[in-house]
């Protein structure tokens, strides 16, 4: 059993009874308990307390005890004491188990979590500094609340009176507990704060941190305050979501949302739970306001308070010249590693650097000259933002990870020594945030500590939780190192600091009044409060309604598919009804609504037949009348109809009765084979034992035929299932005739043996099999493709015509990848000979997540059946001169070689010598790790990859036996620094270093004097190097890069290399710890 446990306080292991005077023990036994009141002038909800409790007749214990509790964070916090049976080293024994528990009586506190640290005492009598303590640290919550020792004390030790631990059969014990405010319940932070906290996005704490910090920059409130935003976008606004943001903060009574705010930034959903570092959002952010600002009455407010400005230069020591450049800061990067505090990082941050040996400077008409240099201050702004670089790259790993060393930082920041001459002012800072990571290089929690007023009062901002703290809580346990009990605490330490010049103090701080709002942003955030409370009480109330989705006769109208209308694509008329309306009222109130009378209208509810089509069906409105319409509608969120109106041109008075017996609603649709487009033409009530050829008369008016013109009669059962109907039959002959079927007719004295869909049949087939699929270039990152109609049943070949005449390019120059659902990126290539249909291309089955189907292609420079016979490589050519020229594409068949891939690809470049030779390689981060012989087949070569191709040197060609080519990278101090382009040298064995040297140098074409600047090493691992001494001009053997192999095994990775140290010139910011860069969009 670990010393610090968890106690199981279930009834099963043992009773308590919480009365003031008597606790009763497992054996029903009294054992008398005194309670040590805790101060009654300390705060209900006050962040740290004293529990003390008083055992009596401790002797006569056997069952556990609970003290009285005090109130912590507005919490209940007790000693729980109990004799328990432990096992140690010398076997089972009697121990003092001592817990601290936290266990709310309410059921609202139920959810609570809350972590806090303790220090439990047992007291001595006799002498106080032998007082027996033991510390714990724990998230208590309800499944956990209580956290302590089984083993406090061994029991035997308690009694022993000569230990001073007992008096008169009683102990003392006390807890001092330190606690933050509990999360999972009311925790009323503007009450107990008057600041309120934010809502926490997903992953948006550490904005939460930034957010809170720069309202409290009163200064900063005030000039965003001011920012016109009269003529604003309410949605892309970044100074109006800012002025909302700090709107609310100041007024709002419960903690704020973000999200109107992110989204301002352009951002989605996916940026929200992707956590970022709070110093670049810092930086990006005020950025975009100080670009806003521009032309406005605060414009220049954000260098006023952020920018300082510091003197790069460099001083010769022994001829008078000095180089020196002025630079602005908005914050300053400080290293931690190996350093005790803000006051070391400084003095790091403008140590001299002497450059000497062959590192001198050029001087210009001095030459290269022995110099310092260095930074110095010249003005440090009046709000100071430290970034504390806690995040690190590690060699080792190959990542970043989070260095938690201890480091301090003082309340009061002096920093004079470190400017280059004294400002009107001395640099003297009060401590006004800090922003604390807790986690790892992977993820974690922000939370920020502020002295908003600058006077030395506490508060911790911890997403939608704000508390007051200690000053020690703030500063003192935040510098890291310490190694707590608690794994997550043990990673918890400053990333950022703000100071803010006490000479300023007063201004920046200045108080923010309604008057400084003006009455425009008032009355804009209370209309925006207003509305978003009426949409907050309907969502409330979205319980106690439901939709009724209202067709007419114009959506049929506009219809030209299978059944009456699409839904999902139709745009119905929507009521938002209450479920507890009758059916009757409901009618009433529809056709009000309408503008009709209630006799002109009749509601057909919109079902789904078996066959999956959906048509009108009746309801029998006497029966139903004093029902509620959300029974009517079977309880559905949503209840379809076909609102039934009476014609305006129709001279009766209401619609005519229908008789559900002896009638039934037949809808009408019109096929034109020439336009090849289906109508809908209306609807009528038929006795089911008319003939279909009565129903000839009509069907001719309404689309203006000739009386005597002969028609084709088809029932539309479902979209692949249309079937003739002998005019001569009976309208009840027809099967499962029902309510809602819809009759198609088309004109029988047409040629239609000539037309290319020419009946209704043929054209619901054509329509059944038309999809719309989209077409993209997989060549193109984030292509959103062209959306092309096309037919089901189309072989390969009519697809990629169809295609490559939208695309204006013969289909033959087209190559075609079904889709990768997971990803939805290119997949299989399709070949062109394949025997399969569109149907099977798209997977007809599954559709992607927007519900479109997607194919992808990529232009091709040689024909389809060429192209399939071969094997694609992506290479990047460099000349003879260690240039990247350009990307080459090369065709290779698949049983040929890398000699054939070469071949073909000397028709693509531009050479530089006149050997005209090349070499395939591949290289991955600057360095080269494979040389591919000539036989070699492509088809062990993976064509995902960007291979190299190399133009040969004429030193190259016809290798003696004791020469070899060994691979050179550049980098600078670290292996893992490597950039550039590496190439590969001819190795003379035991060849001088100076020879080496010399050969670069000339390849390279690097000046003599940038030439003297770079070093040497041997590289034999990604951790290993060398340094090679220029002193003793070291002889290098082929042995050193192939060992005992030989030549004929080039290096594994790339290792071991020849290493050429050097200034990346070129460098390439990288993006550290956070792999997503922080953007605004707007």
């Amino acid at each position: 059993m670990s010393d610090v446990e968890e106690m199981d306080t279930s009834p099963d292991n043992h009773a308590t009874d919480n009365s003031v005077d008597l606790v009763k023990d497992e054996n029903d036994e009294v054992v008398e308990a005194e309670v040590v009141e805790a101060d009654e002038e300390d705060n209900f909800c006050k962040p740290e307390g004293l529990v003390c409790f008083v055992i009596a007749g401790l002797s006569k214990l056997t069952g556990s005890i609970l003290s009285q509790p005090t109130y912590i964070r507005g919490l209940p916090w007790r000693l729980l004491v109990m004799q328990r049976d432990v096992t140690t080293k010398e076997g089972r024994v009697k121990g003092l188990g001592v817990f601290v528990q936290c266990s709310p009586d309410s059921i609202e506190m139920q959810g609570y979590s809350c972590y806090a640290r303790a220090t439990i005492t047992l007291v001595n009598f006799v002498d106080p500094k032998n007082n027996h303590s033991r510390d714990i640290n724990h998230w208590f919550y309800n499944k956990e609340n209580d956290w302590g020792y089984g083993n406090f004390m061994a029991w035997q030790e308690v009694l022993d009176p000569s230990k001073g631990f007992i008096k008169d059969d009683n102990i003392e014990l006390q807890a001092h507990v330190v606690a933050d405010a509990p999360h999972g319940i009311n925790w009323d932070s503007k009450k107990h704060t008057g600041y309120v906290g934010m809502k926490n996005q997903g992953a948006t704490c550490y904005m939460s941190s930034l957010l809170q910090t720069l309202y409290c920059t009163n200064k900063l409130r005030k000039a965003v305050y001011q920012m016109p935003t009269e003529n604003d976008d309410s949605v892309k606004s970044v100074p109006l979501a800012m002025q909302r943001i700090f709107y609310e903060l100041q007024y709002s009574d419960k903690a704020v949302g973000t999200k109107k705010l992110t989204k301002s930034f352009g951002w989605d959903t996916v940026d929200s739970f992707m956590q970022h570092d709070v110093q670049e959002l810092s930086r990006v952010l005020l950025d975009n306001l100080d670009d806003k600002m521009k032309g406005t009455i605060v414009e220049g407010t954000i260098p006023q308070l952020f920018e300082g400005k510091m003197e790069s230069y460099v001083r010769c020591t022994k001829v008078d010249y000095v180089s020196s450049r002025t630079e602005t800061f908005f914050d300053i990067q400080l290293n931690i590693k190996g350093k005790k505090n803000v006051h070391e990082s400084f003095k790091d941050y403008v140590a001299v650097e002497m450059l000497d040996g062959e590192n001198k400077y050029d001087a210009e008409k001095y030459g290269l000259q022995e110099a310092k240099k260095g930074v110095i201050f010249i003005k440090f702004p009046p709000v100071l933002h430290l970034h504390l670089m806690r995040f690190q790259y590690d060699p080792i790993t190959d990542s970043n990870i989070k260095i938690n060393d201890r480091y301090e930082f003082p309340e009061h920041l002096k920093l004079d020594e470190f400017l280059k001459e004294p400002e009107s002012t001395p640099p003297h800072y009060t401590l006004h945030a800090v922003l604390v990571h807790s986690g790892d290089n992977y993820g974690g929690h922000y939370v920020a500590c502020l002295n908003p007023r600058g006077d030395g009062k506490w508060y911790k901002f911890d997403d939608d939780v704000v508390s007051k703290c200690l000053k020690r809580d703030a500063i003192d346990y935040n510098f890291g190192g310490v190694e707590d009990i608690a794994v997550m605490r043990s990673c918890t330490s400053a990333y950022m600091l703000v100071y803010i010049r006490d000479s300023h103090i007063v201004d920046i701080l200045q108080e923010v009044s309604d008057s400084d709002i003006s009455e425009y942003l008032v009355k804009r955030f209370e209309e925006e409060k207003r509305m978003d409370s009426i949409r907050r009480k309907e969502r409330n109330e979205a319980h106690l309604y439901f939709q009724v989705e209202v067709y007419v006769e114009g959506h049929f109208q506009a219809h030209v598919g299978t059944d009456l209308v699409l839904m999902g694509e139709a745009k119905p008329i929507c009521f938002k009804v209450s479920k507890s309306s009758t059916l009757q009222d409901f009618k009433i109130s529809l056709a009000k609504q309408m503008g009709f009378p209630a006799s002109h209208v009749r509601m057909w509810p919109l079902e789904k037949r078996n066959n999956n089509t959906i048509r009108p069906t009746p309801i029998e409105m006497a029966e139903n009348m004093g029902k509620s319409v959300f029974e009517c509608a079977d309880c559905r969120s949503s209840w379809p109809l076909f609102l039934e109106i009476l014609d305006p041109d129709s001279e009766a008075e209401c619609l005519s009765e229908y008789d559900f017996r002896s009638q039934v609603l037949l809808f009408y649709k019109y096929y034109d084979p020439h336009m090849q487009r289906i109508s809908y033409v209306g609807h009528t009530y038929e006795v089911i034992s008319r003939y279909f050829a009565e129903l000839m008369p009509f069907l001719r008016e309404k689309v203006g035929l000739s009386a005597n013109t002969p028609l084709l009669l088809y029932e539309e059962v479902k979209p692949n299932m249309i079937e003739p109907i002998d005019p001569y039959k009976q309208l009840r002959q027809l099967e499962e005739i029902r309510d809602g079927d819809i009759i198609c007719f088309q004109r029988a004295d047409l040629p239609l043996d000539k037309m290319e869909v020419s009946t209704v049949q043929d054209y619901f087939r054509e329509l059944y099999n038309r999809v719309e699929v989209i077409f993209c270039d997989h060549t193109i990152l984030g292509d959103h493709g062209v959306a092309i109609p096309l037919n089901l049943r189309m072989n390969y070949v009519q697809m990629a015509k169809a295609v490559a005449q939208v695309l204006g390019i013969d289909w033959f120059y087209l190559q075609f990848f079904k889709p990768n659902h997971s990803r939805t990126l290119p997949d299989v290539p399709i070949q062109h000979n394949t025997d399969g249909s569109l149907r099977d291309f798209i997977n007809w089955k599954f559709k992607h997540a927007d519900q479109n189907f997607y194919l992808y292609f990529q232009k091709l420079s040689i024909r389809i059946d060429e192209f399939e016979r071969k094997r694609v490589f992506r290479c990047t050519f460099v000349n003879s001169r260690i240039k990247e020229d350009k990307e080459v594409t090369v065709y290779v068949n698949k049983d040929g070689a890398v000699k054939d891939l070469l071949a073909e690809a000397a028709g693509h470049v531009d050479f530089t010598d006149t050997a005209k030779q090349l070499r395939l390689v591949e290289t991955i981060q600057h360095r080269i790790i494979a040389l591919y012989q000539a036989s070699l087949p492509v088809s062990e070569l993976s064509t995902h990859r960007v291979m190299r191709i190399d133009e040969i040197r004429p030193d190259e060609l016809n290798l003696k036996p004791d020469q070899a080519l060994i691979p050179v990278i550049h980098f600078n101090r670290e292996i893992h620094n490597a950039f550039g382009i590496p190439f590969l040298l001819p190795l003379n064995d035991g060849e001088l270093l100076s020879s080496i040297k010399s050969r670069v140098k000339k390849l390279l074409d690097i000046s003599d004097k940038e030439f003297e600047k770079y070093k040497f090493a041997i590289i034999s691992s990604p951790t290993q190097l060398e340094v090679l001494s220029d002193e003793k001009d070291d002889r290098l053997y082929v042995k050193y890069f192939y060992g005992d192999k030989g030549p004929a095994h080039f290096p594994q990775m790339g290792f071991p290399c020849f290493g050429l140290d050097h200034i990346n010139r070129n460098p390439k910011r990288s993006r550290g710890v956070f792999e997503k860069a922080i953007k605004i969009h707007n």
